[in-house]
């Protein structure tokens, strides 16, 4: 038999039930002769799954849909950020015709209650699957995302959207600022925009800031313009930063602050 089909493969299982941890895990073994697999941690949460993804890769992660603190959805965008991101295979209770969406964005999609048969033909496709598209994976779940992404030294550290007090483009990375530190993220300013326009106002083509940490405008003279008119700056709760905004900008600063 090929070695392609017969390689063990390392799984991870991700569900916030305690029970449908156990029936994975029972099913993984049942059909252990014809997809050999090896479980690699069990997970309550996307969160958790990320953690145990530190110690060890996988070549696979089952996931739900829905679980509280880290959903499905966000744990498979956030994965596919690793240098080797595993086959995503989601594991969910919605019906047939919601269920056809998730096919876009995983090597497949099992519907509760899990059968073995679909899931060994599901570990089949996870095999020769290659990790999903933003876009997919964004259609998946219009809402934002509660955690950006940040690799660094080897590991994944999360970073709470809620904490970020601008997102500041330079060169190819964005720079996510919270009142602790800063973060580098591999992600275009136009598609943060996109995504957390609700969250995030634009004051200059390279940089956004929370609209709950805008905290009042400044004016400050150009440096090299002695004595001249000056420029706008924002004032951010908890950082010492001032940020230029650009005059095509200027309106929407004006309008949020009541000014």
């Amino acid at each position: 038999m090929n070695d392609t089909v017969t390689r063990t493969l390392r799984v991870l299982i991700v569900d916030d039930e305690a029970p449908a941890r156990s029936r994975l895990r029972d099913l993984l073994g049942d059909i252990a002769a014809t997809q050999p697999t090896e479980v690699a941690g069990l997970a309550a949460n996307g969160v958790e799954a990320l953690r145990l993804l530190e110690a060890a890769p996988v070549d696979v992660v089952l996931a739900d849909i829905r679980m509280p603190v880290m959903d499905g959805v966000e744990l498979a965008r956030h994965l596919r950020r690793l240098p080797q991101a595993p086959a995503v295979i989601f594991t969910t209770a919605y019906d047939q015709y919601a269920v056809q969406a998730f096919e876009l964005a995983a090597a497949d999609y099992l519907l509760k209650p899990v059968r073995a048969e679909r899931l060994a033909d599901a570990l089949g496709k996870a095999r020769r699957h290659l990790a999903p598209a933003d876009a997919a994976l964004a259609a998946l779940a219009p809402g934002v995302r509660r955690h950006f992404s940040v690799s660094e030294r080897g590991r994944i550290l999360l970073v709470p959207v809620e904490a970020v007090l601008y997102l500041k483009a330079e060169q190819k990375y964005v720079t996510a600022r919270t009142v602790e530190r800063e973060y580098l993220l591999d992600e275009s300013l136009v598609q943060l925009e996109q995504e957390f326009g609700g969250r995030f106002l634009r004051i200059h083509r390279n940089s956004l800031v929370a609209r709950a940490a805008l905290q009042g405008v400044e004016r400050a003279a150009d440096a090299d313009e002695e004595g001249g008119e000056g420029h706008w700056q924002v004032l951010l709760a908890g950082v010492p930063e001032r940020l230029p905004v650009s005059r095509r900008q200027w309106a929407a600063v004006k309008q949020l602050l009541g000014l």
